[in-house]
């Protein structure tokens, strides 16, 4: 019993002496709430994308109330809700958060408030309930209070129904997090992914709770085998796309992670993977500054399996 503590011991003390090698990063700059405007763009089929600073929104109306899929940041609720009602009088029935991200969640005590019923993996409720730290950054989110807690949680698959439309939730296991949702529109051909899928930028991998490359890579394949040539692809973030932008997106995934998991098994560190630029082509096909580019490679890195 004595030769185990001292074995506990000393490999706590040995993770504790290998933290620094997992150095945190500079935070985001905040957005300047007070400049932002929604825009809304009219996906057909009574199903519109509203877009602030955050994740992409999306509305979609049914005869007696509408759904609401992701909700931007706290701040932006007033000029989100607006937004809603601009595009519609019908009350908002169901929030559906495809993940627990503050810029994903924000609005959920304001709907909360308002009577929708919000709806997620049951691992968002218990991040969201417990408050979550950021692996890369350091940043802390502090628990949300009970209004703007999930009323409503899943584990595999759920169906939400409202008069003339129907809403299915798939959960796919540890892709971006642990707590993905993406969400089916079959009458509207339309598929709403969350942050398993980015267009026209990199993802973020949030490896603290869950995700890695090897899971976002699966969990675009798992939306591959789910959408047709022609289905309207609503991503986390970017603009609306289809198949073939997903192909290309999965392709991007592919390069990136061989390209950074050769240099780490050369013996490179996470810095000098980062110095080296491993990605220089897609980060000028998506002209993002530095930090953005550096911490892609610094998700894969932290992703991959030693």
């Amino acid at each position: 019993m004595r030769n185990t503590l001292i074995a506990a011991a000393a490999s706590l003390l040995a993770l504790v002496a290998n933290a620094p090698a997992q150095q945190l990063q500079p935070l985001a700059p905040a957005p300047d709430f007070g400049k932002v405007q929604y825009t809304t763009t009219d996906l057909g089929h009574r199903i519109y994308l509203l877009h602030g600073a955050g994740g992409n929104v999306t509305l979609a109306l049914a005869d007696d109330g509408a759904f609401v899929i992701d909700d931007d940041f706290i701040p932006l609720y007033p000029k989100l809700k607006a937004a809603v009602r601009a595009a519609t009088n019908l009350p908002v029935r169901y929030v559906i958060n495809t993940h627990f991200h503050r810029d994903h969640t924000g609005g959920n005590e304001g709907f909360g408030k308002d009577g929708a019923t919000i709806v997620a993996h049951e691992n968002v409720k218990a991040v969201l309930a417990k408050g979550s730290r950021n692996g890369l950054t350091g940043g802390t989110v502090p628990p949300y209070p009970e209004i703007a807690l999930p009323k409503e949680t899943y584990k595999d698959k759920l169906t939400l129904r409202l008069a003339g439309r129907t809403a299915e939730l798939t959960h796919p296991a540890n892709v971006h997090t642990d707590g993905d949702t993406y969400v089916m529109f079959p009458d509207a051909n339309l598929l709403v992914s969350g942050d398993v899928l980015f267009f026209g930028r990199y993802p973020n991998i949030d490896f603290a709770y869950g995700g890695s490359i090897d899971g976002m890579i699966r969990g675009t394949d798992e939306l591959l085998q789910l959408v047709k040539d022609d289905t309207i692809v609503v991503p986390g973030h970017g603009p609306v796309g289809n198949k073939a932008m997903m192909r290309d997106y999965r392709q991007m995934l592919v390069t990136a992670r061989d390209r950074v998991a050769k240099l780490k098994a050369a013996g490179k560190s996470e810095d000098e993977i980062v110095a080296a630029r491993p990605n220089a082509d897609y980060d000028a096909k998506f002209k993002l500054d530095d930090r953005s580019t550096g911490n892609f490679v610094r998700v894969i890195y932290r992703s991959l399996k030693s």
